[in-house]
């Protein structure tokens, strides 16, 4: 066994700082490259929709686009049970090397698809398939990644060396975005044509060289420990979750961090995004840029949250992450509304649509094969000023005929030279002049959201560590992290903006995070211990 433990260069002592640089930019670079791959369709969410969703109407293909969006992060948790497992038997090297190569294809080949308009119906299911295995692989990559960083650091130091790791999703963003804003520009016109394609193909090169980074890498010395004394799982699913003792500490780290934690993520880094370019009808160009500028002031965060942690404590950071977001998300959004598109804003308050209707005559505008007709009165009055990006909001009334209120004009029935008029006359801008945009306030305002994702993601790597014992670690942590971040992250773009839609109000979406980060803040308060001092080298 000790030729084991020498062939993975494994050491008895700690490593030294040069090794745990390497160790930490080795996994670091790897999964930044894999979360690039994973967040270029949300970066491209608007383009994708025209290009694979072109068979239905325009509001349907957008809500389609953020379904495909979320189908990577439907399939992360069974990617993580899969690798998870793979990790606790075999090792955490050789499994997040597998779930790379097989992100990095998967990226590939989308930037190879053909569209709509060359092969049909198959074109949006060929990407869904496609954007699957990305989630499966990424199920695997995070905990492996974040599991080979925290037993490799010396005590005291797992918040700050995992904050690495924390950051690089946001890097990973950061990247696309950049990769994205190249790409517009060396395409120019044509980038929704064929433009869009480049930061697909470009992965191809990413894949090689975290692929050959990851080959260099040693193995866990806490897994070549638990090895050597051969107490490795035979069975980590069944033991991390049919014994109550284990469970209840997964259940745990579900709701009360992981989840809210993942809904602040998204909130910060993508939701905000949507919410520029859909609602306030940013130009996306600026709205990219300004997301960059907020990303590159707040990553930094993530590391210096995770060394605050060893320092005070994994749970009050967490805790006060919680608190800020569910407090402060719905005046954060209003003023960025405010900031980002002042004529909007102002016509919206001077002179708001109200929409009253008989509810019975009116539908939910979502046409999931592209043959349902939204023809009576409400139905075009609703279909119209969400094409048209305009906020409005919803009466009942008992009169079969719908009225449309903008300010102090009301026209009856479905009238459309009359309600452009009338929006005109009110103020409501076509599209938000980027002249009008305070972009000094739009970047504190995001960069004060990705501060919130911050606190509660920089220390959540090492607490999801600190939790578990290494023989079931891999898979334990990772099934929490990837419900959490797949499925209640994952999701809130495509649930918050069809609440958006079904109400008209832009802000309403924000309650689906809000309710979140709220009952993740008190189940933690009740559940969760905290784990700073804890050993993480029990099996």
């Amino acid at each position: 066994m000790s030729d084991y433990i020498q062939e993975q260069g494994a050491v008895a002592s700690s490593p030294s700082r040069r090794e745990e640089r390497k160790i930490i930019f080795a996994s670091s670079l790897g999964t930044v490259f894999e979360w690039y791959d994973f967040f270029l369709y949300g970066a491209l969410a608007a383009v994708i929709s025209k290009q694979f969703f072109a068979g239905v109407n325009d509001t349907t293909a957008f809500i389609f686009a953020l379904m495909a969006f979320a189908a990577g992060f439907l399939v992360r948790p069974f990617g993580a049970l899969v690798f998870g497992r793979l990790g606790d038997m075999i090792g955490r090297k050789y499994t997040f090397l597998v779930t790379i190569v097989l992100m990095g294809l998967s990226t590939f080949a989308v930037g190879l698809l053909p569209t709509y308009a060359s092969i049909g119906i198959a074109a949006p299911i060929i990407l869904v398939v496609l954007r699957m295995l990305q989630g499966l692989a990424l199920g695997g990559e995070y905990g492996g990644a974040a599991t080979y960083v925290a037993e490799h650091a010396p005590a005291g130091k797992r918040g700050f060396h995992t904050g690495f790791i924390q950051s690089t999703a946001t890097l990973g963003l950061l990247l696309s975005l950049i990769v994205v804003l190249a790409s517009r520009y060396i395409s120019g016109d044509q980038f929704e044509t064929w433009g869009w394609r480049l930061p697909f193909l470009l992965s191809i090169v990413l894949l090689a060289i975290s692929t050959w980074i990851r080959m260099s890498m040693h193995e866990s010395p806490a897994f070549v420990k638990m090895k050597a004394q051969g107490k490795i799982s035979k069975s980590p699913i069944r033991e991390s979750f049919t014994s109550w003792p284990n469970l209840k500490v997964v259940l745990t780290a579900l709701f009360s961090i992981n989840a809210g934690q993942a809904v602040t993520f998204y909130t910060a880094q993508f939701y905000v995004l949507f919410f520029m370019t859909q609602m306030l009808k940013m130009d996306p160009a600026q709205a990219n840029t300004l997301l960059i500028i907020s990303v590159v002031i707040g990553a930094p965060f993530f590391v210096f949250f995770g060394w605050l942690s060893d320092r005070i404590g994994r749970k009050p950071i967490l805790m006060v992450g919680l608190l800020l977001a569910t407090v402060c998300y719905f005046p954060m959004f209003k003023a960025l509304s405010h900031y980002a598109n002042p004529q909007i804003d102002a016509a919206s308050r001077e002179a708001p649509i109200v929409v009253s209707a008989n509810p019975q005559g009116c539908t939910f505008q979502f046409d999931p094969v592209g043959k349902a007709r939204f023809d009576s009165p409400c139905d075009k009055v609703k279909t119209f000023l969400v094409k048209q990006g305009l906020p409005y909001s919803s009466v009942e009334a008992s009169g079969s005929e719908v009225q449309v209120s903008i300010g102090d004009k009301t026209i009856n029935g479905f009238d459309e030279v009359a309600m452009r008029s009338a929006i005109e006359a009110a103020g409501y801008p076509a599209k938000a002049d980027p002249a009008h945009v305070n972009q000094v306030m739009v970047v504190v305002l995001i960069v004060a959201m990705i501060l919130i994702a911050t606190m509660t993601y920089g220390p959540l790597a090492a607490v999801m560590v600190e939790l578990f014992p290494t023989r079931i670690r891999y898979t334990s942590m990772s099934l929490p992290y990837h419900i959490g971040n797949g499925w209640f992250g994952g999701f809130l773009p495509t649930v918050s903006f069809a609440l958006v839609v079904y109400t008209g109000d832009i802000f309403y979406g924000l309650w689906y995070p809000v309710l979140i980060t709220g009952v993740s803040l008190v189940v933690g308060i009740f559940c969760l211990k905290e784990t700073k001092d804890v050993d993480i080298d029990k099996v």
